[in-house]
C-alpha cells in the first residue's frame, strides 16, 4: 500500500475575514483524513488555499487603503497562523495570486477555448455581489439570493461565457458510472436534478475589471473569480509547471466543499476538466453547515466563533476531537461552548485522561518502576478482542467519512477498559500474593489498550497521541505510526519501556457555572 498515492483538497477561502469555526470544520475534517491516510500507508498530499481575486477581497483592500496583493499577503499570514494553530498539516497553500496559478489558468482558458467552447456575449441577469455569482430566477428564494437572503443586483455587460450546456450528457453519464463521485448521496440526487432541470452556459469572465487574470485572448477582461478559483486542485497537484508531480497526485481523490458550493464542483468544475481534456476528481464530498446555538453563523447575528479562542480555551486537540466526534459530516451540526465543555469533561478528563492516570497510580504503587508484563496464562482476552472488533469498525467508518461513528466506537474501547478496571480489582489482587501475575497482566491490558487507542486517535488529536505515547514510555510520534502494524494488539511491552507520566494529559475544566 505504501506506493499508493491520496491526494485531497479543501475549498480554498475568500480573504476578506478571519476564519471562523464553520470554516475551521471543513479543514479540520479534511486534516483528519489526511493524517488517516499517512496512517494507512498511503503517500498523502493535502492542499489548501486563498481564493483572493475576489471584487469583495479588492473592496475589504481599498477600505483599508491597501493594493489588494499587499492586503492578500498579509491575510495569507493570518489565515496560516490560524490553520498551524489548529495543526493542520497541509502540504500545499496555494494562492491564486501566485504566478504558477495563473499558468495554470491561462492553459486551461486557451484549451477550451480551443475546444471551441468559450464564446462571447452580452450578459443580462441577476448578479449576488456577495456570492459573486450569477443568479438564474428561478433559484431565488424570496426574490433574494438563498444564501445570502439579500437582494442581487441587475446587470448588463459583455462577457466571455463556456458552453456548459455541451456536458449536461457527459457530467450525467459520468455520475451515474460512478457512484462516488458525489457524496453524500443526497447531494448527488440534488446534483443530477440541477442537470436534468436544464443547464445554462455560464460567465467565465468580467469587463472593465482590474483585479483578477487577464483572459490570454483578451486583455480587456479578467477570468471570473469562480473560474479562476476552482483551477487552484490543479494547480496544486503540480500543472502546468510540474508534469511529474501532476502525474503523480492527479486526479484527486477527495475534494471536500461544503454543501452551498456544489454546482460549482460538481457541475462547472467537471464540465472544464472534460472540455481541458484532464481527468476528473474521483470523489466530491459536501458536508453540512456549523450553526452556533441553532442560527447559522454570521457576522450580522454576532455569533462569529473564532477557533483560536476555543484552543486558548481547551487545547488544540479537544477543539478538534469535539467537532469530529460532535458533527456528523454530512449533516448540519451545531457548535456550543456548553457541548464543548462537557465532551472534554466527559470523553477526555474522565473517559481518557483518568484511565491514563488510574494505571499510572496502580502501577507505581504495585508495580514500583517496573512496567507490568502479561502472563498470558492469566489473561482473559477480553480488551485484545474488543479492541481487535474496534478497529475493524473504526476503518470502516472513517473509510465511509463518519468520523463521529468512529470515534464512538473508539470511545467504547476505553469506557470497556475502565469498566475492566472495576471488574478485575487490581487493588484486590494486589492484596493476594498469589495474584501477582493477574496483577501484572491487567495493568499491562490496560497500557495495551491506551496504545492501541492512541493510534485510533492519531488523525484527530495528533499531539495528544505523541504526549499519550510518550506517558506510556513510547519515544515516537503520531506521525511514525502506521496502521498495520500499530493498532494490533501487542503481546509485550517494547524493551526498557517505563511509565512516565508527568501530568494530566486533560486536564479537568470546571463546569460552566450558571449565569
Amino acid at each position: 500500500m505504501g506506493s499508493d498515492k491520496y491526494y485531497i483538497t479543501t475549498a480554498i477561502d475568500y480573504v476578506n475575514s478571519r476564519p471562523h469555526i464553520g470554516t475551521a470544520f471543513e479543514k479540520i475534517a479534511a486534516d483528519c483524513i489526511a493524517r488517516y491516510k499517512r496512517l494507512r500507508g498511503f503517500d498523502t498530499f493535502f492542499s489548501m488555499g486563498n481564493d483572493e481575486h475576489s471584487l469583495n477581497v479588492e473592496k475589504e483592500a481599498r477600505s483599508q487603503n491597501l493594493d489588494p496583493l499587499e492586503y492578500c499577503d498579509r491575510m495569507q499570514v493570518v489565515f496560516e497562523e490560524i490553520w498551524q494553530t489548529l495543526d493542520l498539516s497541509y502540504d500545499r497553500f496555494v494562492r491564486t495570486t501566485e504566478p504558477d496559478h495563473e499558468k495554470a489558468v491561462v492553459e486551461i482558458f486557451r484549451r477550451i477555448e480551443k475546444k471551441g467552447d468559450i464564446f462571447k456575449d452580452v450578459y443580462r441577469g441577476l448578479y449576488c455581489v456577495s456570492c459573486e455569482n450569477f443568479i438564474q430566477e428561478k433559484d431565488l428564494v424570496d426574490g433574494k439570493c438563498p444564501n445570502h437572503l439579500t437582494v442581487p443586483q441587475e446587470i448588463e455587460e459583455e462577457n466571455y461565457f463556456f458552453r456548459l450546456t455541451r456536458y449536461g450528457d457527459r457530467l450525467l453519464k459520468h455520475i451515474e458510472d460512478n457512484p462516488a463521485f458525489i457524496q453524500p448521496a443526497s447531494r448527488r440526487n440534488e446534483i443530477v436534478n440541477v442537470i436534468r432541470s436544464g443547464l445554462i452556459d455560464v460567465s467565465v469572465s468580467r469587463s472593465s475589471q482590474g483585479w483578477g487574470i487577464p483572459l490570454p485572448s483578451d486583455q480587456d477582461h479578467v477570468v471570473y473569480v469562480w473560474f479562476d478559483a476552482l483551477i487552484n486542485y490543479v494547480t496544486s497537484a503540480g500543472f502546468p509547471v510540474n508534469a511529474d508531480s501532476f502525474e503523480k497526485y492527479w486526479p484527486a481523490d477527495l475534494h471536500v466543499i461544503g454543501k452551498d458550493i456544489t454546482r460549482f464542483h460538481c457541475v462547472i468544475w467537471p464540465a472544464m476538466l472534460m472540455s481541458a481534456g484532464i481527468p476528473l476528481p474521483k470523489t466530491i464530498y459536501a458536508h453540512g453547515f456549523i450553526t452556533v446555538e441553532g442560527r447559522k453563523i454570521s457576522k450580522s447575528l454576532g455569533n462569529v466563533v473564532d477557533p483560536r479562542d476555543l484552543v486558548n480555551e481547551f487545547g488544540t486537540d479537544a477543539v478538534r476531537y469535539y467537532l469530529m466526534r460532535e458533527v456528523s459530516f454530512e449533516r448540519d451540526g451545531d457548535f456550543s461552548t456548553g457541548q464543548l465543555r462537557g465532551r472534554y469533561n466527559a470523553d477526555l478528563a474522565n473517559d481518557l485522561g483518568n484511565l491514563l492516570n488510574r494505571l499510572a497510580g496502580m502501577a507505581k504503587k504495585y508495580l514500583g518502576e517496573d512496567f507490568p508484563l502479561p502472563v498470558s496464562a492469566e489473561d482473559d482476552g477480553v480488551l485484545r478482542e474488543f479492541a481487535g472488533d474496534v478497529a475493524k469498525r473504526y476503518t470502516e467508518h472513517v473509510d465511509r467519512f463518519e468520523w463521529h461513528a468512529a470515534l464512538a466506537a473508539v470511545w467504547e474501547l476505553v469506557r470497556r477498559c475502565n469498566q475492566y478496571v472495576e471488574e478485575s480489582a487490581p487493588w484486590m489482587l494486589a492484596k493476594d500474593p498469589d495474584k501477582k501475575a493477574r496483577l501484572s497482566t491487567v495493568l499491562y491490558n490496560c497500557a495495551e489498550t491506551l496504545r492501541f487507542t492512541a493510534v485510533l486517535i492519531s488523525p484527530v488529536m495528533p499531539a495528544k497521541t505523541t504526549e499519550l505515547l510518550h506517558a506510556l514510555g513510547i519515544e515516537r510520534s503520531s506521525s511514525d505510526l502506521r496502521f498495520d502494524d500499530d493498532a494490533v494488539w501487542k503481546n509485550e511491552p517494547v524493551a526498557g519501556q517505563v511509565l512516565a507520566v508527568q501530568k494530566p494529559l486533560f486536564p479537568r475544566m470546571e463546569e460552566m457555572k450558571p449565569e
